[in-house]
């Protein structure tokens, strides 16, 4: 059974920092891609940060230059740093990673989410 762990949200003022970390755990054969998404309800959920298995980065454009992603890839997880929050950040954000289980197949998988909240 593979899982995704996220940690580290919680209630921060304006221009505060957060680190959310997701460890991914199971039967992992492999992870390629791992990514943040956050959702706010009556919008879509949106992508916010995303790492690819070379360590290549992609970022929405609302947070580029505020957050930054990044994984350990002995210890299976995904960070990401989120400085300079803002009240328009505040969403349940969510781990993804496509895994390939030790048996089965390439899927993509989800946390349970963690909420950050930012006060203004």
């Amino acid at each position: 059974q593979v899982q995704l762990v996220e940690s580290g949200g919680g209630l921060v003022q304006a221009g505060g920092s957060l680190r959310l970390s997701c460890t991914a755990s199971g039967s992992i054969l492999s992870i390629d891609a791992m990514g943040w998404y956050r959702h706010t309800p009556g919008k879509q959920r949106e992508l916010v940060a995303q790492i690819t298995n070379g360590g290549s980065t992609n970022y929405a454009d609302s947070v580029k230059g505020r957050f930054t992603i990044s994984r350990d890839y002995v210890k299976k997880t995904v960070a990401l740093q989120m400085n300079s929050l803002k009240p328009e950040d505040t969403a349940v954000y969510y781990c993804t990673a496509r895994i390939l289980p030790i048996s089965g197949m390439t899927g993509n998988y989800w946390g349970q989410g963690t909420q950050v909240t930012v006060s203004s």
